[in-house]
């Protein structure tokens, strides 16, 4: 639950520091974000799986126009 509550409150303060990016910064945060908190459910919480699901979707979203 804790685990939880510490990621919704990192999401928003992330998304809330992307007032002045550009769009493919943005893209970029907004993938590593969605990556970790996936990454972190499909393992259960295992930090290698949200850093990793952080990784690709970061990458994703960088690739994303």
């Amino acid at each position: 639950m804790l685990k939880t509550i510490m990621l919704g409150a990192a999401l928003a303060a992330m998304v809330t520091g992307c007032a002045d990016m550009n769009q493919r910064q943005r893209n970029t945060a907004i993938g590593a974000g969605a990556g970790a908190v996936l990454g972190s459910v499909l393992t259960n919480g295992d930090s290698l799986g949200t850093l990793g699901g952080a990784a690709v979707g970061g990458i994703i979203g960088h690739q994303t126009r």
